[in-house]
């Protein structure tokens, strides 16, 4: 029996401006999604998850439909054109709903266990293409590359448009805690209204991830520029954090993400309240260098960057390595 592992990710600054083509500064963690599994020359593939009442069961070739947790299974298989399937079983210690990418995990897992064999990035633009297939939403590729290009104990930024990416060191003298606050979902989420929006001011004032903070002056419509001033402030922020981690600069880089939290609320509008209170709290306590939402939002987790002896509620994570075959 062979085993599949792909861990999930915690982004820490840079949200809603991967499919911008932005910057983003996610690392992968130590939750993962394994697959033990056997290959065989039957074009079926039939996995059971410990998660789950109902296997998945997919016909190959797949035309890339399913119900249920199935659907993304079907949609990987479609993408990578499967011949030969797989048996076996799924586990996980992501929490699903938790936007610490347990999707794009099982995307990922599923992909090599089916034996995919590209680079890094086909692995990832792989996986987000199923991942578009099986839920409908326009993500971007965030979160399958961070889960296919990780380094253990270093976070990244990635450029999203030229998809190359920059392993940062981890400070040995912080740690990274994740809470879960509330269980969310993208599908019938605002998440592709977010998009559009972004799409209409691109449509004004060019490619966001070149456009500077006064080029919004353009955009007549409020709402519009509010997400564009989002999306421009958050890609100089991202590069700000990277210089603020390499000169191991906690202070700083904890400014940055509870700027980022900020305007994640305020322009973008994609926070709650429940999220902002977890946010507001971490903030104020001793130890937090500072505190934000993270991932696409309308739920899911806030991500703290703190001392090392700072007694925080919550998971500590560690910056795991990238999905592999074990």
């Amino acid at each position: 029996m062979m085993r599949a592992v792909a861990p999930g990710r915690v982004n820490l600054i840079g949200d809603h401006t991967d499919y911008t083509g932005g910057l983003v500064f996610p690392m992968a963690i130590d939750r993962f999604t394994t697959i033990d599994f056997d290959r065989w020359h039957e074009p079926l593939i039939r996995l059971r998850s410990h998660d789950e009442p109902s296997e998945a069961i997919v016909q190959l070739p797949s035309s890339g439909e399913g119900r249920g947790w199935a659907r993304y299974i079907a949609a990987v298989a479609h993408e990578c054109a499967a011949v030969n399937g797989i048996t076996g079983e799924i586990s996980t210690t992501i929490p699903i709903g938790s936007g610490l990418s347990s999707s794009a995990a099982l995307e990922v897992a599923t992909l090599l266990a089916l034996g995919f064999t590209g680079s890094a990035s086909e692995l990832a633009q792989t996986a987000r293409r199923a991942e578009h297939r099986a839920t409908g939403v326009p993500t971007g590729i965030m979160d399958q590359l961070c889960i296919a290009s990780a380094r253990e104990g270093h976070a990244m930024l990635i450029d999203c448009e030229s998809l190359e990416l920059e392993h940062v060191a981890l400070p040995s003298d912080a740690q990274v805690i994740v809470q879960f606050i509330a269980k969310r979902t993208l599908e019938g989420s605002q998440y592709s209204q977010r998009v559009q929006q972004c799409a209409v001011a691109e449509s004004l004032v060019g490619a966001l991830r070149l456009a500077k903070p006064d080029s919004i002056a353009a955009i007549s419509d409020p709402t519009i520029r509010a997400r564009a001033r989002h999306v421009i402030t958050e890609n100089q922020r991202v590069r700000d954090f990277r210089r603020a981690l390499r000169h191991s600069d906690l202070r700083e880089a904890g400014r940055l993400m509870n700027q980022s939290h900020e305007s994640l609320a305020v322009d973008y509008e994609v926070s709650s309240s429940v999220i902002d209170e977890a946010v507001a709290k971490l903030q104020e306590t001793p130890g937090v260098f500072g505190a934000r939402m993270t991932g696409g939002g309308f739920g899911g987790c806030v991500v703290a960057l703190c001392e090392n002896s700072a007694n925080i509620e919550g998971w500590r994570v560690s910056a795991a390595r990238a999905a592999h075959l074990a």
